[in-house]
């Protein structure tokens, strides 16, 4: 068994709109999925990603409105990398970032920014054979959008406690200029990397602008066997979720980073069609008969493509 990738990442943020307006508007990521947090159904759950909805292009953020900011500490992922294909992508996104006064550090191969909540990410050139999962947005070429994801850095103040669990996981050594401790999950179709940096002196704050948890993918058929896996490298594992959209079980690995399984499917269209996801509020069948409650609670949000339309 090998796990497919990063899955999706989940973090927070404190207004729905505005991030919209980021990560659709400014990044071009599609909103593919409008809903709740099925532990708090009080509250939105976004989901970003390609045209298409696809696993390894999928950020997605609860939204607590007011949210005090949060700060990255030990145990906790604070970066995350897409890819793109070339230099003259990230011309094209320093240039696009720095129009909207976004700080920026170029490197000889990176782009390095943060959102207007403060959370970090980074672009880099990839020439894996991945699949190039990309949103259509029509300030966006083709050629120059985010690729998905490559991976995750977490702070750990013993990284090395995490080796066990990683290796029963199949992850694999991976090369990292700035990290010793970085491993690689690739699967059949698709890779994504996990890199330990040492851990700041400041205490971790779970808040807007912060990471919650970093899922990996599985395949439907063997995601009780990876249960089975996480608990032999001595994790403690939920039972399988079923979350609708995929089935989720969550631990925390040895570092303190809260990993998810999930798997790559039913997906988002089990529940309204590709060309319209995202448009409207989307609810699992547990939680329709609260439809009228959920709405009451929840500010409208709209995506860039409705206001155009």
């Amino acid at each position: 068994m090998k796990l497919e990738g990063i899955h999706h990442i989940t973090a927070i943020t404190a207004d729905a709109q505005d991030n919209v307006d980021f990560y659709a508007g400014v990044l071009g990521l599609r909103l593919v999925k409008k809903t709740v947090n099925q532990d708090d159904p009080t509250v939105y759950h976004l989901f970003f990603a390609d045209e298409n909805g696809s696993a390894g292009s999928d950020l997605t953020f609860f939204e607590f409105p007011g949210a005090p900011r949060g700060r990255a500490g030990d145990g906790m992922v604070h970066e995350i990398a897409w890819r793109v294909a070339s230099t003259e992508a990230l011309d094209f996104w320093e240039e696009r970032l720095a129009a909207r006064d976004v700080e920026l550090k170029r490197g000889e191969s990176t782009l390095v920014f943060r959102d207007p909540e403060g959370l970090q990410h980074v672009l880099r050139i990839s020439s894996v054979d991945d699949a190039a999962l990309i949103a259509d947005h029509p300030e966006v070429p083709a050629e120059l959008a985010l690729r998905g994801f490559d991976g995750v850095r977490a702070f750990s103040s013993n990284p090395e406690r995490s080796e066990g669990l990683l290796r029963e996981l199949g992850f694999e050594v991976a090369e990292d200029r700035f990290s010793d401790h970085a491993w690689e999950a690739r699967g059949e179709t698709r890779g994504g990397t996990i890199a330990y940096d040492p851990a700041p002196a400041e205490r971790a704050l779970q808040g807007a602008g912060t990471v919650h948890h970093v899922a990996w993918g599985s395949t439907i058929e063997e995601h009780e066997a990876w249960r089975e896996r996480a608990m032999a490298g001595g994790a403690r594992p939920t039972p399988v979720i079923d979350r609708f959209y995929f089935r989720s079980i969550y631990f925390r690995e040895p570092s303190g980073v809260l990993f998810e399984i999930a798997t790559l499917g039913p997906g988002f269209t089990v529940d309204e069609p590709l060309e319209s996801l995202g448009e409207k509020l989307s609810l699992p069948p547990d939680y329709e008969h609260l439809r009228d409650q959920v709405e009451a609670n929840l500010k409208p949000v709209r995506s860039p493509r409705q206001v155009a339309a």
